[in-house]
This record gives structure tokens, sequence and C-alpha cells, in this order.
């Protein structure tokens, strides 16, 4: 057996960095801006606890475009190094200078917000730049350095008269790369990458007007300033006690400027045990599109931008909403790009879901009418909730709300409570009905409502899967549509309406409409209903529809989309219209009535269309004649 240690061919390094480090160059910027601010952190920490024995100030980190020279400088004023420093920390390949000051501080500098770990961020200007150049010196009364490199294996490090605490990167921007040397390019870049770095970033110089003096004295005066392009002290960061809404309120236009409604609320995540979170999440009107909301939230960590596609981190009910989470214990990759697996990212989703159903309670029982107001706006993140998380199903039964055809907002177990005498089936399972389209399926809800009957709206797009949820959970319960077959589900105890006709006309009547509609499509069901309720009315099979409708939406299986197309036809034996079909002489005009109004019967389920619907409103027309 034999031990050794493995050797790095450096000279293989440099390429590899180049291409394939990280999956887009523009990461170099994000990069080189974390560095800077890791020196200037460290400084101030040193200073605080009086190891660095110099006045911190008033920091800042400047970006300078040089186009005619080719150029791109980042400057700080943080700690710096000596020539013994760079050798240990730039051309020892991933030696991360940060990871090691974290180690060594490890008693005192658990909030300093320090954020590099592997030791290659720097070689990330190898991207870009065909040289690079360090001129840096240490807070501590040594020289200054010069190093510069070609992203070959070779490098120069030498003496410099800088006379200024902190280090300028200057990148030799290559030809392929030329797009970096626009400054609307790398403000653009510094907007999305680190915009709430927490020490201020300048770039350039920018004129303002300010008013001096009052009244008739008052006069404007121009003055040039830095041009500051990020927030150092983001509203996440900050105790939710010291904000007020419009804070919260600010804080989202500078999030998402183009958006001009405003959140209907937000929850403020605050957590440092067993791992430490910080963010806001906002609910802004959610429309029933479940596909064009997503990948708003963007993910920060130490105030870095990393992605906005939070798959993991985030439950995926939540994704539909806007806002930031921030942790230093989120596991990314080297290139710190995307998610890494670790039972840190369980942890935390868990955490957040938690937190957004603890405040929907509260804001519950705050204030219900004010709940009730926004439940529209909101109802598909939670329905969404209830069908996907387990943990939250159970929270949301204490604040979901079932909208009633009357204008009540009822929980779940009010909803049962309120129905459970008049709607039950002859098993005693409570059969609740509820609309999808209260527009569309008037006729019954009135009808349904004229029985005394609770029906409840339930509109959003995943309505099976979830009525699919609450019956698996609740067992005596079941949910069928108001226009689906519920009339022999649901048994009216007292007010049972006994049929006019004999059964001999009943058999007659059937026979009559089975030969005038398609067997294959309808099922003719006679039953003997208040002669005010409609003569012909169709219904759909509960199971056969919900199964289409599941399908649609990603489940349902096949079987959803191989059913048949079935539905009831209901024909009720005590209205007048039905006595005079049946007693119609002519054959011809027998069945242009029965045609007449099942059609009727059709286009209120918008079961008309095409050649039908034409030969419908053409016949209409000669009936009026």
């Amino acid at each position: 057996m034999s031990k050794g240690k493995i050797n790095v061919a450096v000279e293989n390094i440099f390429p590899l960095i180049k291409k394939f480090l990280y999956s887009d160059h523009e990461i170099f910027l994000r990069e080189l801006i974390s560095n800077a601010t890791d020196a200037t952190l460290k400084l101030k920490h040193l200073t605080q606890i009086g190891e660095a024995k110099i006045e911190y100030g008033n920091p800042l980190i400047e970006v300078k475009v040089d186009k005619k020279g080719k150029k791109l400088h980042i400057i700080d004023q943080g700690v710096g190094m000596t020539s013994d420093e760079v050798n240990k920390y730039i051309n020892e390949v991933a030696f991360s200078g940060a990871e090691e000051f974290l180690e060594q501080y490890k008693d005192s500098v658990k909030d300093s917000g320090i954020i590099g770990h592997f030791g290659l961020g720097f070689y990330s200007a190898f991207m870009v730049a065909r040289k690079v150049e360090i001129i840096t010196k240490s807070y501590k009364d040594e020289s200054a350095a010069h190093w510069t490199c070609d992203g070959s294996p070779e490098f120069t490090l030498k003496k410099h008269d800088k006379k200024e605490r902190g280090t300028e990167i200057i990148l030799h921007i290559d030809k392929d790369s030329k797009e970096f040397l626009e400054e609307t390019q790398i403000r653009s870049l510094l907007t999305k990458y680190n915009k709430f770095m927490p020490i201020p970033i300048k770039l350039g110089t920018k004129e303002i007007t300010k008013t001096e003096g009052d009244g008739d004295d008052a006069k404007e005066v121009k003055e040039v300033v830095d041009d500051i392009i990020n927030n150092p002290s983001p509203a996440w960061i900050q105790k939710p006690t010291d904000l007020k809404d419009e804070d919260y309120n600010h804080f989202y236009r500078e999030l998402y400027p183009t958006q001009f409604e405003e959140p209907l609320f937000q929850i403020h995540l605050n957590v440092d045990y067993p791992f430490n979170l910080t963010g806001i999440l906002y609910f802004p009107k959610i429309s029933n599109d479940l596909n064009l909301q997503k990948d708003r939230i963007q993910l920060y960590q130490n105030q870095v931008f990393v992605t906005d596609n939070v798959e993991g981190i985030v439950p995926e009910f939540l994704t539909m909403l806007r806002g930031v989470i921030d942790s230093p214990d989120i596991p990314l990759n080297v290139s710190r790009s995307y998610l890494q697996a670790d039972g840190n990212v369980k942890k935390i989703s868990n955490y957040i879901t938690r937190k957004v159903a603890d405040k929907l309670k509260s804001l519950f029982k705050k204030d219900r009418e004010a709940f009730h107001k926004k439940w529209n706006d909101i109802k598909v993140v939670i329905e969404y909730g209830m069908l996907s998380e387990d943990k939250f199903f159970e929270k949301a039964k204490d604040f979901a709300l079932f909208p009633t055809t009357t204008g009540d907002y009822l929980t779940f177990e009010e909803l049962k409570e309120q129905t459970k005498d008049a709607q039950t089936d002859k098993d005693g399972k409570l059969v609740q009905l509820y609309a999808s389209n209260e527009d569309d399926q008037h006729a019954y809800i009135e009808a349904a409502k004229a029985k005394g009957y609770t029906v409840i709206l339930l509109d959003s797009p995943i309505v099976s899967h979830l009525l699919q949820k609450l019956e698996t959970n609740e067992e005596n319960i079941s949910f069928t549509r108001v226009d689906a077959d519920q009339i022999d589900k649901i048994i009216v105890k007292e007010d049972s309406t006994p049929s006019k006709l004999s059964e001999e006309s009943q058999e007659q009547l059937k026979t009559i409409v089975e030969r005038i509609v398609p067997k294959a499509t309808y099922t003719v069901q006679l039953e003997p209903m208040d002669s005010k309720a409609m003569p012909f009315l169709i219904t759909q099979p509960e199971f056969m529809r919900r199964m289409k409708e599941m399908q649609l939406t990603g489940g349902g299986g096949m079987l959803g989309g191989n059913m048949p197309e079935m539905y009831n036809l209901i024909v009720n034996t005590n209205h007048p219209l039905v006595t005079q079909i049946l007693e119609t002489k002519t054959k011809k005009k027998q069945e242009r009535l029965i045609k007449q109004s099942v059609d009727l019967a059709r286009l209120s389920q918008n079961l008309l269309k095409g050649e039908e619907l034409t030969s419908f409103i053409n016949r209409s027309f000669d009936m009026i004649k």
C-alpha cells in the first residue's frame, strides 16, 4: 500500500476556471464585488475588536470603467494585503482567505456578513480579462504590493507606492468580452447581483438638483455626488418592529419597480436557530393562472443575489409569492449559482411553510372581515398549499374559507355544522354542493337555493384535486358540483314531491325522449321536481367530470383523458311543458318541442356549439314565426 498527496497541475487549472467554473461569465463582477465587501467587513470587525488601530470611517467600493484603456477597476478601502498575504491568498488556488478569517475569529465574527468560502472567486476575473493586476496595501504598516498575471501559471509580485489602505483590481478586458467595457452593462450587472450589498458601491458620479432657502429666497443648486447604486441596508435585514407598512411597500417597489399594485400584506422572516434566515415574502393579488406567477422570489446569500429560482428552498405553493430569502446556511455549489441537496434545505422549507401558516391564521383571527376581502386574491396559494403540503393542510383548516352563494365566508368546520342536517345522503354522509362558475351555473344554483341547500363557490383551477384531498381526509363528506348528478344523492326528507304522471305515462315519456336524444351521450332520468323548476336540465356524473378536470391540471392519469362524454338528461315530470309534450298528438311537433327543450338545457351548460347551435337558432326563429 502506498500513500501520497495529489498534485494539481496549475497550467491546467486556468483553462478549467475560464471555461467551466461559472456557467455565466458575467458572474465575475459579483465575485470581485463580494471579495471587496469581505475585505471591508473584515476591517470593520478588526476595528471593532481593537485589533486594527485605525479609523474605519465610511468606506465604499468603487467601480470604474475605462473604455479607452480597455480596463475595468474594482477598488475597495478594506483590509488590503501584504506581499506575504498575496502569496498566500492569491497564488494558492482555492485557498479561502474568508474561510480562514472566519475560523480565526470564530468566537466574535458570527454576524460579520463575510461572504467568501471557496477561494475561487477572484479567478473568475480571467473569464473576461487577458491580464489581471492587483495593487494592494494592508491596514498593517507594510509596503504595498503589485501582482500581475496574464492567465498563465506565471505571475510577478513587486512593491508599489500605493499610500491608501485597500485593494484595486484592474482587469484588462479581453477582446471577446468587450461588452463589459460598457457602463450600462456594468450598471445592469451591479443592480442585478449587488443591489443590496452591505457596503456602498460607487459607479462614477451624478449631478443632482437641490433647493436651498425658503420662499422668495429659495433657489435651485446643482451638486455633483457619488453615484451609489445599491441599498446597503434593505428592509429584510432590519427588525420588523422598526418597519411600518409604508416601509415594506417602499421596499416592494424597490424589488419590483414595474409593479404598480401594492401587495396585500407581507410576512417578515427572521430566524437564527437551527439555521440563519431572514427575508420578506409579499402576497400580491394572484390570479387563477398558476403558470404565470412563479420565479419572482429572489434568493440571496449574505445580501449577494444568487438566483430567482427558489425551487426546494421555498415550498412550491409559495413560489407564486414575491420577495426575498437570505440565508448564509443555504448550500450552494462552488459558483453560487444553484442549490445543492442538503438537510438544511428541507428544514428551511418547513420553517417557511409554518411561518406563512401562522401569519395567515393571525390575520384571520385579528380581522376576519378584512381577511374575507382578501380571500379571492390569495385563495389559490392557500388551496394549492392545502393540496401539496400535509402540515399546511392541517393548519389551513383554521383559516381557509369557503364562500357561499349567499355572501357568507365559512371555515370548513362552520360549513359542516351549517349543512349537516339539511344535505345528507341515504347513508348520512354530508353532500356539499359547490359551483365553479356562478354565471354559467346560475339556474342550478337558484334551484338548489330554492330547496334550502348551501352552495359554496370554488373556482380555482385545482378545485378537483383539492376536493379529492378533503374527501380523503374527511370521510363523512363528499362534494358535488351543483350541476352534477346531485339530485339522486341528496335526500329531501320533508318535501319530496310526488310525480303527477302515472307510471305508464312516465314509461311512455321516457321512450319518446330516448328516441330523440343520443343514448351514447345522454342517460334519461325522470324526476318529480317542483313544477317551477326547469322542465329539462343536464347534469354530469361528478366522478367523470372531476377525473377529466384533474387530467387537464396534471392528475387523473389516462383515466380522465379516455373517459367518454356522458351526461344525465333530467326530465321534470311535474312541469306543464313535459305534460304538454306527452299530450301532443302530432309526432313532428312533439319531436320539435323535445329538441328545443333539450337544446335549451344544453345551452345552459355550454354544450351547444357549431352546427347544432346554428340549427337551434334557426329552429327558434321558426317557432317565433
